[in-house]
């Protein structure tokens, strides 16, 4: 599939910031064999005195950026086509839950890919005792890993209400799960926070997902989000997949990658500080627009 994404984040101040430095992960990822970024530009208003690409550890391609003057708003805008190249695995090959340990022992290396960077706690998806205890009533004996990510993504799909207004970005996991309510964000923590309690490496992948109009109904612009789902390390065969708790899916087509990191505070879209007084608000709007296949 192909896809035209159009995102726009735009923050306000009430008074002027008098400057500012800002790390963005917002553009689409370029991947070989998963999602192939065509083009993509990233404009900003006002104008930073700094920009420079980086990348982080986990390979994310990001934008660090600098503000030196005073400005009252800060416009953060993504053009972009990405052709979306892998779709979900078919079939279940990883080991059971009792052999993962013995391969995750057995890998060796340290790179960015390495399940043990997503095995342990991080600051926002720690595994507590009742996650703990809520993944392993879920499982059967003998339970493959691939089949028990699925499993605890379909629990907290039927037993978590997706809630706008339940949660915000600081709200922690923990609280979130005892409300049993929450947005995507909610949904990704507490299933990493359960998969590394059982002992499968977990991490956060931020992103972007089609959705479709109800039949009969126009798209409407800016009506998509952001979106977050998880990814969980499933054996040397299998590999990481990638599992989407707010909907009960595994990640395919309609799933478009920004960045993977342990949980939201390696990937956030806008990360940084600024010198200000008063509030802010900020508003964002995404377009993720099918592109219709030519025939030639």
């Amino acid at each position: 599939m192909i896809y035209d994404i159009r995102l726009k984040i735009s923050y306000k101040y009430d008074r002027p910031a008098i400057a500012g430095r800002h790390i963005l992960r917002l553009m689409p990822a370029d991947l070989p064999g998963v999602q192939r970024r065509l083009r993509g530009d990233l404009k900003i208003e006002p104008d930073p005195a700094e920009r420079r690409d980086m990348l982080d550890f986990f390979q994310n391609a990001g934008v660090e950026i600098a503000f030196r003057e005073a400005h009252k708003k800060i416009v953060f805008a993504v053009d972009a086509r990405v052709e979306r190249l892998s779709d979900a695995p078919s079939f279940d090959i990883s080991p059971s839950l009792a052999q993962l340990p013995r391969e995750i022992s057995e890998y060796r290396g340290l790179d960015p890919q390495a399940p043990h960077h997503f095995l342990g706690p991080s600051s926002f998806a720690s595994p507590t005792a009742p996650m703990t205890a809520y993944a392993q009533a879920i499982l059967p004996d003998a339970v493959t890993a691939f089949r028990a990510v699925c499993m605890i993504g379909e629990a907290l799909h039927r037993d978590m209400k997706y809630d706008p207004e339940a949660t915000d970005v600081n709200t922690p996991h923990e609280e979130a799960f005892a409300r049993r309510h929450g947005v995507c964000q909610d949904f990704a923590h507490i299933m990493i926070a359960c998969l590394r309690g059982i002992g499968i490496p977990a991490g956060y992948v931020s992103g972007f997902l089609r959705t479709n109009p109800p039949p009969g109904k126009p798209r409407m612009e800016g009506a998509d989000a952001m979106h977050a789902w998880v990814r969980a390390w499933c054996g040397f065969q299998t590999g990481w997949i990638e599992y989407d708790p707010t909907n009960a899916i595994l990640v395919g087509t309609d799933h478009i990658l920004i960045a993977r990191g342990r949980d939201y505070g390696d990937v956030s879209p806008v990360k940084g500080v600024l010198k200000i007084a008063g509030e802010q608000k900020s508003d964002q709007a995404v377009d993720v627009i099918p592109v219709p296949e030519v025939v030639s």
